[in-house]
Order: C-alpha cells, then structure tokens, then sequence
C-alpha cells in the first residue's frame, strides 16, 4: 500500500502553480479512484484547463463528511530554494517541497486511506472535494460550491485541511479585493487647471482606504484573532507616463480582510460611494468623460462556526490533537461551503507559518497525526450512520 508520504512526493512533482493547469494532478487523483471503483466527476473552468473533482463514496441518500483541499501552489519565482522545489526532499523530521503542507500534505494522506475506505461498506458517506486556484480568491471552489448547491443531498459537515498544526480552526477572515482604474484627462504640466490628475484622484482614494482602515481597526475588534480587526491594504500602483505631463490614467488594487462578523459589502460600498459620488462628481464637472472603474479580482466569505457545533464534535472524537485553535486571518473555501449548509472546519497538517516561503515544509509528525484524524473518520464512518 503507498503510503501518505509516497503520495505526497508524487503531488509536489505536478507544477500546479495558480493560473496554470491542474488537469495533470487531477487526472492523477481519478486514476486511483478508479483503482478502488470510485466514482467522480469534475468541474471545470470555463477553457476547461482547470477541474475540481468531487467524489462519494457510501451511500448517496445522506450528507455525510467532506474533506476538500485546494490542488493549487504558489509560485517559486523569486525564492531561494536549497533543493528542487517539485522533487520531494526528506530530512528525519520534515518532508520539504512546493504545496508540502499548504496544501498537498492533507490531500496525500486523504488519498493514503483510499483502500481502507473503499474496503468495506460505509454507513457514513465520506465526499472528496479538491480545487484549483484557491491561492487567488477560492476561484475554483466557488465553481464547485455552484455545482453543488444543485445536489439533492450535500454533505453536512466539512473538513477544510489548510495547516493548521493539526488544531480545529473555528473562524477565518473574508476577503475581496479590487482592481481601480482612474481616467482623467491629459494636458502640459504648465497648464494643470485644463487637464484632470488621475493620480492624485487616486491618491485621495488611497488616503480614504488608509483613513477608513483606521477607524475600522477602532470600531470592532475580535482576539480571537492575532490580527484582531479588519484591515485594508493597498498593494500596488502604477500612473503617468512623464513629470511634465498631467497624468490621464492611474490604476492600483487594494483588498479587504473582514472579521466574518463584520459586512463585507458594506465596507466595500462605503470606499464606492466616496469614489463615485465625491471624487467622480468633481472629476467631471471638469471633464466629463472622467471615470473611476472598479474590477473585483476575488471575494469569498469569512468563516465563524459555532463552537458547540456537530462538526467540531465530530472533529475533536477523531482528530489525535484535541485543540482547538486560534482564529486564522488567512482566506480558505470553508465560508463558500458554509454558505451553502455544509458545517465546516479548518484543519490539516502543516503551519501556515512555512506556507508561500522557500524550502517549504511539512514535519513528518503532522502527517502521522493526519493519517491517524482520517483513519478514525473512515473506521467511524464504516460502524456509525451520521448526518443523514
């Protein structure tokens, strides 16, 4: 039998870097399903050069447990990697290479416990769900939650194995984020009264972020969380062409992380209408053909699950680490399937503190722990009939 660690060697060698092809690793996955005559399906991206696969296994009439993980990696580009970062390198204590533990390490040892699962009937149903493109804003998953929120019967509970040291991770921030393109009007530098700056326009929206972002951090706070307020974050931006020439575009993006209590349209609306309705108003009562475009590049919502929920209970009688952890600030798919119904929550193999870095890594003790969490799932799942 390969075990979890052969697995998760065989995952880091497919480059599934976002915004490229995960076919390769999926097409890898459905092969050993089919080995043990399990069935799934996939769900594509719109140029079908991307797929989730979800897969049941045990009956079909009741909701039973999810395990979903994203198949997608951050780039390496930029880093200073010690060893091939798409060839596994094993130490006594750690096995090191690209999506080790965010997020491929959960996905190995899933896969590790494919012939005790398909060995003996399930009373409870175990539903596998894997995604692409969650490193850019849950892309995938939300294609996934659509197709899903169609079933006549969901899963009921959810495990989301991003690395969380193995504790039970009970809440996690939203997130949208947005791409502005101001568009002024271009003139000599001498003459600034005839043109429109598009990258002050920007600047004073900028100004506005900054300014709504400490009177946020004031209003509601949550220390549960190590960064206990929403936060905005402007990250880029790019304008003009020349000092002499009154800039007539500049564009920028800023992002949004949400406590999950905290309305994330709301915020969002707010910075809208201080662009639209003061700084547009001004901009073309100057120049009329003046815009400020705003493109959402992702969204997904925040996480908060009841600590006497049915998921944790479930979580904490087969999980080796009965912990629960702190609230996490980092995105995961887990808010799009609790909007749907599915109790979810996070927990999986690695820290979060080796993700995205150089030499990245999962210990070899995580992985024990998460290989025993499934092997007590599937063992609870053969003897007990659960979330019908």
């Amino acid at each position: 039998m390969v075990n979890s660690e052969a697995l998760l060697a065989k995952l880091i060698a497919f480059d599934t870097t976002s915004k490229t092809s995960n076919l390769q690793l999926i097409d890898f996955v459905r092969d050993l399903l089919d080995d043990h005559a399990i069935d799934s399906q996939l769900v594509h991206n719109d140029d079908r050069s991307r797929a989730n696969l979800y897969a049941t296994i045990g009956p079909d009439d009741i909701g039973g447990v999810m395990l979903s993980g994203h198949t997608d990696v951050v780039p390496t580009a930029g880093q200073n990697w010690r060893s091939d970062p798409y060839r596994m390198h094993s130490s006594d204590e750690s096995l090191v290479g690209r999506g080790a533990c965010d997020m491929k390490g959960f996905i190995a040892c899933v896969l590790a416990a494919l012939p005790q699962i398909s060995a003996d009937a399930l009373k409870t149903p175990i539903h596998l769900a894997f995604s692409y493109d969650e490193e850019i804003g849950c892309v995938g998953a939300k294609r996934l939650v659509e197709s899903m929120s169609t079933f006549e019967v969901k899963p009921r509970v959810g495990l989301i194995g991003e690395p969380t040291d193995m504790a039970m991770v009970l809440g996690h921030k939203g997130k949208v984020s947005y791409r502005v393109t101001i568009t002024g009007l271009s003139c000599h530098s001498a003459y600034i009264s005839s043109g429109v700056n598009a990258v002050e326009y920007a600047a004073e929206l900028i100004a506005f972020i900054r300014t709504m972002n400490d009177r946020v951090q004031r209003q509601m706070l949550d220390q549960s969380y190590s960064v206990p307020h929403s936060t905005f974050h402007v990250g880029n931006i790019n304008g003009g062409t020349a000092l002499n020439i009154v800039p007539q575009q500049c564009q920028f993006e800023f992002e949004i992380r949400n406590l999950p209590q905290q309305d994330l349209d709301a915020l969002a609306h707010e910075i809208r209408h201080y662009a639209n309705d003061v700084l547009l108003t001004d901009m073309q009562s100057r120049y009329p053909q003046s815009e400020i475009r705003f493109e959402e590049i992702s969204h997904y919502p925040g996480l908060h699950t009841d600590p006497a929920s049915a998921v944790i209970a479930y979580t904490r009688a087969i999980n080796p680490i009965d912990r629960i952890g702190d609230n996490v600030s980092f995105g995961t798919e887990a808010g799009l399937f609790d909007n749907i119904g599915i109790n979810c929550v996070v927990c999986g193999p690695g820290s979060i503190d080796q993700a995205h870095k150089a030499d990245e890594f999962v210990r070899r003790e995580q992985m024990q722990y998460c290989d025993q969490m499934i092997e007590n799932l599937v063992h609870r799942c053969r003897e007990t009939s659960e979330f019908g």
